[in-house]
């Protein structure tokens, strides 16, 4: 698969989100059977896999399912070859917010229970989950240069940042990347592109699948009475949300008609061409859809395409979530 740099490093252009294996998808994947498909994965030419601490599921035995440690499992003899990213700074409450905690005591914290689970003695990009609004990020910062200084982490990126909070936390210690919610249907992030641009920082999106409504598997809304499969909560999911969506749906499966290419794989080949700096992390459990998704790597689509989508988008109405409940 095509590279893209991330720091100093560089990485396969698509990476891996592993959050659905243990975590807001339903149930949580059988341990083995996921670590199998996180090794698919790698064969197929994935060498960025991105968790977080707080990625985890109970199993009906009581067993708690974490991602990290699954991660670890599926890549233990290939780590080397691979760039793991994972993510402090926030809990998840029974109601599906964030509670944000970037104090310097609990970052050491999760850090080495995060070496743990992943088993390693470094991580390659470790993200803030959130920004806290209790602690500066120039306080964040200065914590990160320490780590890296130490060798911990070998860089570090922010999720969900604003360009205020981003451009501080870099004077103090250069961000590598960022993670912000990205896809044709979340494009707020764009306005971010320049200060990406100036200061040299990768955007890795997550969700650039519109949490899967840019899928073949898009018939409807989506209700299956799961309780741990959040997508029963995301607003492009409720009727009203479809309804609002079969525009830009009908509009992208033309296009992917024309182009004999799937409506992900071109959502994710519009991102791709936009800019060299973005890497979508789509996440699934099925080997065909990560098989799919790469190929998305082999397309390019030129600047008049861009623009004419670019331009249809922004004279649709569409419903999606845009908050900061869980990633």
């Amino acid at each position: 698969m095509e590279k893209r740099r991330i720091g100093n490093t560089q990485v396969s252009a698509l990476g891996l989100g592993c959050m659905g294996f243990s975590h807001a998808y339903g149930a949580p994947m059988e341990e083995n059977e996921a670590i199998k498909r996180i090794r698919n994965a790698y064969d197929l030419g994935y060498t960025y896999f991105d968790t977080a601490e707080v990625y985890k599921g109970e199993y009906e035995d009581g067993c708690i399912s974490y991602n990290e440690e699954i991660v670890a499992k599926a890549l233990k003899d290939v780590r080397n070859n691979v760039f793991i990213s994972t993510k402090f700074g926030v809990h998840i409450n029974e109601d599906r917010s964030l509670k944000t905690d970037s104090s310097k005591k609990k970052i050491i914290e999760s850090l080495n229970s995060s070496l743990k689970r992943l088993n390693t003695d470094h991580i390659d990009l470790y993200y803030q989950h959130r920004t806290d609004p209790k602690v500066e990020p120039e306080e964040v910062a200065s914590l990160m240069a320490d780590l890296i200084k130490e060798g911990k982490i070998l860089s570090w990126g922010i999720s969900e940042v604003s360009e205020e909070y981003l451009r501080r936390a870099d004077k103090v210690c250069h961000v590598s990347a960022i993670q912000n919610r990205y896809s044709m249907m979340a494009r707020d992030c764009e306005k971010l592109f320049p200060t990406l641009e100036e200061l040299d920082i990768a955007l890795v999106a997550f969700s650039p699948l519109a949490n899967g409504f840019l899928t073949e598997a898009t018939k409807g809304s989506f209700k299956n009475g799961d309780s741990l499969d959040y997508r029963n909560f995301l607003p492009q999911f409720s009727e009203e949300g479809y309804e609002r969506g079969k525009e830009l749906l009908d509009l992208v499966r033309k296009i992917s008609l024309e182009k004999n290419m799937t409506i992900a794989q071109l959502s994710l080949a519009w991102m791709l061409s936009k800019k060299p700096y973005i890497i979508p992390i789509p996440g699934t459990r099925k080997v065909e859809r990560m098989q799919k998704n790469a190929k998305a790597a082999e397309v390019r689509l030129n600047d008049d395409e861009i623009k004419m989508l670019d331009d249809a988008l922004s004279k649709m109405s569409l419903l999606v979530f845009s908050g900061s409940k869980t990633n």
